[in-house]
């Protein structure tokens, strides 16, 4: 397997994925809050909106660097999406409510995002 190629793929996917979450984020923050256990007041609600505008733009990002990026430029940002999304995780983990299922998911999701691209930018290294 070509390992930029994989990179590539996981990046579109991720975008995807991000771009699903920021419309959901968008149109339904409070719902959001809700699955997260958070209380739902104005300050939270908007900050979940100005979230969702971030992660439109992260997401057009990330397909935009799998589609047209030469190699280096997919590797340094699997390398940053390998830190940010491991760091979602935690962040996720570390959450000022009770842990509950949708959190353990939501930070699962981080956390196998930041495997997959750690994995990836391993085999990349070690097969050159």
């Amino acid at each position: 397997m070509n390992f930029i190629s994989g990179m590539r793929l996981t990046l579109r996917f991720g975008s995807t994925v991000f771009g699903i979450s920021a419309i959901f984020l968008i149109i339904f923050p409070k719902f959001f809050l809700g699955l997260l256990d958070l209380s739902a007041n104005s300050d939270l609600i908007w900050s979940m909106q100005m979230i969702s505008i971030t992660l439109i733009a992260l997401a057009g990002n990330m397909l935009i660097v799998s589609v047209t990026a030469p190699d280096k430029g997919v590797i340094n940002s699997a390398l940053i999406m390998m830190i940010s999304a491991t760091g979602l995780g935690v962040l996720t983990l570390l959450i000022p409510a009770d842990l509950n299922w949708f959190s353990i998911v939501y930070s699962t999701i981080g956390f196998a995002f930041g495997a997959i691209y750690a994995t990836l930018l391993l085999r990349w290294r070690s097969s050159r």
